[in-house]
């Protein structure tokens, strides 16, 4: 009983450690994830400005531009996939690499090679454990995402975007990440970045908004030019602000659940362990009432 008694004692001061730990990891991520919303809150307008932009010049001009062209034949697709450096997210990272690869499946379906770029170290290590190959990938601040690491992957779809098939180029861009949804719901989606799907061309504004007139000066190429890897380079941003909010909202809502766990743990362990304390002292009077009932025979038979 005493052996016992002292294992679940260590049960019980194990699950209080991991408790502490996890309800650490909460509150920090509970802290992170207000300035989180507040800058994809500021990004988003700008994000759906620019895209308004890119549309109208899209859908109000003649100029056939590689970007905004959609090609006869697709041979090879690019997929950016937005997952998390650290674990403890729960299915943060797994439900993107999920969607990632049904989207391959679809685009291998459709006859188009696909080529990868990852973005987060989960991404890395599950390409790593798999042998698969990518051609190029970035870790380090997921949850802090900055405008120059954007940049940088910008610069990079771009690059590939415009090379030819024969040379390694890719046809189509496509984004995967979480959408912050809200506290609870962190949804994985899939974006065609491109070339370029105007979207916004039949929308009707709502009654107290009015959509800008735009001139196109000295002309709609060299607008084009200079504005498409702005666009590119804003919908990046926007996407790792929405993953890294996701990614703090995951790892709260599983380190919430890993501390409730753990209480229940310390519940369940201190009930089994007053059992046991209970059964040892039992024991014990039981073996004092018998030997004072043995001396007390053995006295009278004197």
């Amino acid at each position: 009983m005493g052996a016992q008694l002292r294992v679940y004692r260590q049960k019980i001061k194990s699950a209080q450690t991991t408790k502490k730990i996890t309800r650490a990891m909460e509150l920090i991520s509970a802290s992170r994830i207000a300035k989180a919303q507040q800058r994809v809150a500021a990004a988003t307008p700008y994000s759906r400005a620019v895209t308004r932009a890119v549309s109208a010049v899209a859908t109000f001009s003649n100029v056939d531009h590689p970007l905004t062209t959609e090609p006869a034949r697709i041979d090879r697709a690019a997929v950016v996939i937005f997952t998390s450096d650290r674990g403890l997210a729960g299915a943060f990272s797994s439900n993107v690499l999920k969607e990632a690869e049904q989207l391959t499946s679809l685009l291998r379906e459709q006859g188009k090679d696909v080529v990868y770029y990852l973005v987060g170290r989960k991404a890395v290590s599950n390409f790593n454990f798999r042998r698969r190959e990518s051609v190029q990938s970035w870790i380090g601040g997921t949850d802090l995402p900055t405008v120059d690491t954007a940049k940088e992957i910008a610069e990079s779809v771009l690059e590939i975007f415009k090379k030819d098939f024969a040379e390694g180029g890719a046809d189509e861009i496509h984004l995967v990440f979480n959408r912050f949804v809200s506290m609870i719901t962190q949804e994985p989606e899939v974006v065609r970045l491109l070339p370029l799907q105007v979207v916004e061309a039949d929308e009707t504004p709502a009654s107290n908004e009015v959509f800008p007139l735009y001139e196109f000066e000295p002309d709609v190429t060299k607008v084009l030019d200079a504005l498409l890897p702005v666009y590119v380079e804003s919908r990046i941003y926007n996407s790792m602000l929405q993953s890294a909010a996701s990614e703090h909202a995951a790892r709260q809502k599983a380190m919430k659940s890993a501390t409730d766990n753990a209480e229940k743990l310390i519940s369940n362990y201190t009930r089994l362990s007053n059992a046991a304390r209970q059964s040892e002292i039992t024991q014990q009077i039981s073996e004092i009432v018998g030997g004072a009932d043995a001396l007390a025979s053995q006295g009278d038979e004197d």
